[in-house]
């Protein structure tokens, strides 16, 4: 009996497949603009976003300038986001408000717009570009429409956006860091420069504490491979971000690192004042 009921859903479904697809396909080859607005929209509240999709793109031109050009227009947008195509869903969002302003729907589709290119964003270690864009998209969202019920996810959207920027700004001062020691000393300025870049362009940054750490062991080994002229200066600096880490970080979790650091300073500074 089971099996039974089990393939009689599966024969409905198939069915009712079928018929959707028979009404998408007659609707697709109509010449009747209004047929296919009604078959789009009936997909769009069904679900069916790629084919609702595929008939609002051959109306929308058709609908340019009258009352339902503006509701053709969101729905066209919105099912390219519905589709997870964000690149056009982006650009056709930023059409619709455009060409509609003072929509009620102008709020809804500047959030989503914003969050089309939040969705193109790569992961940390690819170039963010696309980073950057969707970022400054949010805050013009945020900046303009402060009382949206869309401006908390948008904030949220931010934050994670700014912690992937912070992230490939730190793997790649870290990086700077372990190709000098391990390869080529020659770029120790090149690392210490974007360690300090890092402590400026994020200042409450959970890598806060990795990046000073950083800072005293590229300082280091700056004063190791120094001239003798300029050694003892070099020093002087290894130890001065040995204590701005410990004044921060009295606790660190490199502590042992550090002071084991520190000693090694402290005994090559003797060393050159005797």
């Amino acid at each position: 009996m089971f099996l039974n009921k089990k393939l009689a859903l599966i024969t409905l479904c198939t069915s009712l497949s079928l018929v959707s697809c028979n009404e998408y396909q007659k609707a697709l080859k109509s010449t009747d603009t209004k047929v296919k607005y009604d078959a789009a929209e009936r997909f769009y509240k069904e679900g069916d976003y790629r084919q609702a999709n595929r008939l609002f793109e051959q109306i929308a031109p058709k609908y340019i300038g009258k009352p339902q050009g503006e509701r053709v227009l969101f729905f066209f947008a919105d099912s390219y986001f519905k589709i997870k195509d964000y690149n056009t869903a982006g650009y056709q969002f930023e059409r619709f408000l455009k060409s509609y302003p003072n929509s009620d729907k102008s709020i809804e589709a500047a959030f989503f717009s914003a969050k089309s290119y939040y969705e193109l964003s790569p992961k940390y270690s690819l170039d963010q570009t696309d980073t950057d864009k969707a970022l400054s998209k949010l805050q013009n969202f945020i900046n303009a429409y402060g009382e949206s019920p869309y401006v908390e996810e948008a904030n949220i959207l931010a934050k994670e956006l700014r912690i992937k920027k912070e992230q490939k700004a730190y793997e790649i001062a870290k990086q700077y860091y372990k190709i000098a020691v391990g390869f080529d000393y020659t770029i120790l300025f090149a690392a210490e420069e974007a360690l300090n870049n890092f402590l400026v362009d994020f200042p409450g940054s959970p890598y806060r504490e990795d990046v000073m750490y950083y800072q005293l062991a590229t300082a280091n080994s700056i004063a190791f491979y120094s001239v003798a002229d300029k050694k003892e200066d070099r020093i002087k600096n290894a130890k001065e971000a040995y204590a701005t880490l410990i004044k921060y970080y009295p606790n660190s979790k490199y502590l042992e690192e550090a002071n084991q650091v520190s000693e090694k300073l402290e005994k090559e500074l003797l060393e050159i004042t005797k």
